[in-house]
């Protein structure tokens, strides 16, 4: 019988097997500077209160103000932010204001909502204002009146919406109203003033309307009394808080 045949035994290595490649790392990605970083509304409140404090001890005219807020609040980055206020000595952060009425709490208004939807929604009589309202009206009315409401902020914000509805704001005629919005195929109507005094309240109103309407304007007849008595007050109140009398 015959013997089965060997393999021949190879004498050389085997091939090396290919080398395996590492991982690619993804770069890290580059940090975003400061002054890109996009504003938040506390940011731009921020500012808003630096400007305000300016005006009211004369650093600012009252057209530089309007100005510098307008562009405030239409910032997007804190880099649009941070010229407006280069010029003046509170740059580094907005020192508190006192209020413009004591709360029974001493907690501020929080963000309220006024929603109108196929129905109506009213605010009026004595009642804190919040540093921003929202009015949303959907086949509805909402109104605002302003002219008993206690201003615990020196800048208040009313953001409306209107479609196939209609928003009212109403104020007292002794304060600042500034607005800005747009209609299609609807209005938005701001009565624009500024108030004699630079320490009174200042009310923003910005909206959309949609076949639909947003008006905001002084209510004759009506005024914010005893603005300085209040401020005054209140500032007495701190100043007695801190200094233990």
């Amino acid at each position: 019988m015959d013997e089965p045949r060997q393999q021949p035994v190879s004498l050389t290595k085997p091939p090396a097997a290919p080398p395996v490649a590492a991982p690619a790392v993804a770069a890290p990605a580059p940090a975003v500077a400061a002054a890109e970083i996009r504003a938040s509304d506390a940011d731009r409140d921020r500012f808003a209160d630096i400007l305000r404090e300016a005006l009211a001890e004369g650093r600012l005219t009252a057209d530089e103000h309007a100005e510098r807020i307008d562009r405030v609040y239409r910032a997007k980055t804190v880099g649009e932010l941070e010229p407006l206020v280069r010029d003046l000595p509170a740059a580094s952060g907005a020192r508190p204001r006192p209020a413009y009425a004591a709360t029974p709490s001493g907690a501020p208004a929080a963000d309220e909502n006024l929603v109108a939807i196929f129905s109506a929604s009213t605010r009026r009589g004595r009642w804190r204002i919040a540093r921003r309202t929202h009015a949303f009206a959907f086949f509805g009315s909402v109104e605002i009146d302003l002219t008993e409401a206690l201003f615990e902020h020196p800048e208040v914000h009313v953001r409306a919406t209107s479609i196939f509805g209609s928003v009212e704001i109403w104020m007292p005629e002794n304060i600042t109203l500034r607005g800005s919005g747009t209609g299609i195929f609807g209005s938005v109507e701001v009565e624009t003033q500024e108030s004699a005094d630079p320490r009174a309240p200042v009310v923003v109103v910005s909206g959309h309307a949609v076949f639909g309407s947003i008006e905001a304007r002084p209510k004759r007849g009506h005024l914010l009394e005893d603005l300085h008595a209040r401020i005054n007050e209140r500032v007495n109140r701190h100043m007695r808080k801190h200094l233990g009398g």
